[in-house]
C-alpha cells in the first residue's frame, strides 16, 4: 500500500499527459533515432540567451566581495527592485516604485505567493480555459478553489462567463496573456472591461477581487501585436511573471511581482507577500540571477527565430488541413483537431509526432505544439502531419 498522500496520487493523473508525452518521447527517440522523432510536446525554450547574459555571468562569477552570496531583504535586492520598477512602469503604464516589486523564484513561484498571501480556505479563484495545468495545483496549495470559465472560439475573455461565475467567495481573477497554451493576447478594452467588474462585483459583494495576470510571454510577440498593460484596468491587480522565456533561463527560477502602486491595501498586500515569499521556503530569489538580471533589462532572446518557426508551423497545419487560431504571442500553437484529442495525439505518436491533449489544459478536442525546436524540425514534420490527418478522417 503507498504511503502518498492520495490527493498526490490525483495531482499525478491529473498532471500526466504532458510528463508522458516527454517520457515517450525519450523512448521513442532511444529506438528510432532523434532525428526520426518530431517532439513538439514540451514548451523549454532553447533559443540560446541573449550573449550580455554571458557576459554579465562571467563579470559576477569573477567577484570575489564577501557576503554577495548571502540572504539579502526577503523581497530582493533593493537596487534589484529600483531597475525593474522603472521598466514595469513603461510596461504597465503606471508609476510603480521598487517597494511595489518582490523578487520570486520564478512566475511559478510568484504566483504561490500570491496564493498564499490572499487566499483563505474556500476562497475561489477563477481560471480561464484553456489554461495551464499546474493552476490548479498551485490554487489547491493555499486552501482555494479553482473555477474554470471557458474563453471563446478565439480563446479571448468571454466576460458575461466570468461575471457569471462570480460569487462572494470569488478572491482572484487570473488571467495569461500571452497565453499558453493559445498564444492569445487579450485586448486591451477588454482588460478594461474586465477591471471595471471586478470592481463593481467587490463592491456588490463587499469584498475586494484582485485582477492577477501571469505573463512570462510578454516579450514573445509575433506579427507587431502588442501586449496591453494590466495595471490600468483596475487598481486592485497584480502581476506576476519570470526571465525564463525573455532571456531563455527557466532553469535559473528568476521571477518577480508587482502591485499596484494604488491599491487600497497595499501595505499589507506588500507585506504578505513578503512573508510568503519567506515561510514558502524560497526565502528569496537567487542572489546571483538577480545581479544578473538588473544588466539585462533591455535585452531578450532573439524573437524573430520564433517568428519564423510560427511561419514554418502554419504552413505545415495548413498542407494537412488543421484548423487553428494564429497565436499572437509564445512559442504554442493549439490547434483543434478531429474527432477525440487524446486518440489524435495517439496516431500522430504513430507518425513519430509528439503532441499534447487539449484536455490536459482543460480544453478536449485540441492539441498542443510547442515550436521551442529548430525550423527543420517543424519543416520534416509536414508529412506525418498529412498522414494523421488522413487516417483520421477515415
Amino acid at each position: 500500500m503507498s504511503g502518498v498522500a492520495k490527493k498526490m496520487q490525483v495531482f499525478a493523473e491529473k498532471s500526466s499527459w504532458i510528463r508522458k508525452m516527454f517520457e515517450e518521447g525519450a523512448r521513442m527517440k532511444a529506438e528510432f533515432g532523434a532525428d526520426k522523432v518530431f517532439d513538439f510536446s514540451i514548451g523549454n525554450p532553447d533559443v540560446p540567451p541573449p550573449a550580455k547574459f554571458y557576459a554579465v555571468l562571467r563579470e559576477l562569477a569573477q567577484n570575489e566581495q564577501p557576503g554577495i552570496h548571502g540572504y539579502m531583504p526577503n523581497a530582493g535586492y533593493p537596487f534589484v527592485r529600483e531597475a525593474l520598477a522603472q521598466r514595469l512602469s513603461r510596461e504597465q503604464q503606471t508609476a510603480i516604485g521598487p517597494q511595489e516589486v518582490l523578487m520570486t523564484c520564478g512566475a511559478a513561484g510568484g504566483l504561490n505567493v500570491i496564493f498564499k498571501a490572499l487566499l483563505d480556505p474556500g476562497d475561489e479563484v477563477i481560471i480561464l480555459a484553456p489554461f495551464f495545468v499546474e493552476y490548479h495545483f498551485y490554487i489547491d496549495n493555499h486552501g482555494g478553489v479553482a473555477k474554470v470559465v471557458p474563453t471563446d472560439r478565439e480563446f479571448n475573455l468571454d466576460l458575461a462567463a466570468i461575471e457569471q461565475a462570480l460569487t462572494d467567495r470569488t478572491k482572484v481573477v487570473l488571467v495569461n496573456s500571452p497565453n499558453n497554451p493559445t498564444g492569445q493576447i487579450y485586448p486591451a478594452d477588454t482588460l478594461q472591461a474586465l477591471g471595471q467588474l471586478l470592481d463593481e462585483a467587490g463592491r456588490r459583494f463587499k469584498s475586494t477581487i484582485y485582477l492577477v495576470s501571469d505573463e512570462p510571454y510578454r516579450h514573445i510577440i509575433f506579427d507587431n501585436h502588442q501586449v496591453p498593460p494590466l495595471m490600468t484596468a483596475t487598481t486592485n491587480s497584480i502581476v506576476a511573471s519570470s526571465y525564463s522565456k525573455e532571456l531563455s533561463l527557466p532553469g535559473e527560477r528568476i521571477g518577480y511581482l508587482a502591485v499596484h502602486p494604488a491599491m487600497a491595501d497595499k501595505n499589507e498586500v506588500l507585506d504578505a507577500l513578503t512573508l510568503a515569499n519567506r515561510i514558502l521556503g524560497f526565502v528569496n530569489a537567487p542572489a546571483l540571477m538577480q545581479r544578473a538580471v538588473v544588466e539585462l533589462q533591455d535585452v531578450s532572446v532573439d524573437n524573430s527565430v520564433y517568428a519564423r518557426r510560427l511561419d514554418t508551423f502554419c504552413k505545415v497545419l495548413d498542407g494537412a488541413g488543421i484548423s487553428y487560431v494564429r497565436p499572437k504571442g509564445a512559442f504554442y500553437l493549439f490547434p483543434q483537431v478531429p474527432g477525440d484529442d487524446v486518440e489524435f495525439c495517439r496516431i500522430l505518436q504513430e507518425e513519430k509526432i509528439l503532441a499534447v491533449p487539449g484536455r490536459g489544459f482543460g480544453m478536449p478536442g485540441y492539441i498542443r505544439l510547442a515550436f521551442c525546436v529548430d525550423e527543420q524540425v517543424i519543416a520534416r514534420s509536414a508529412e506525418s502531419f498529412k498522414r494523421a490527418m488522413a487516417r483520421a478522417r477515415q
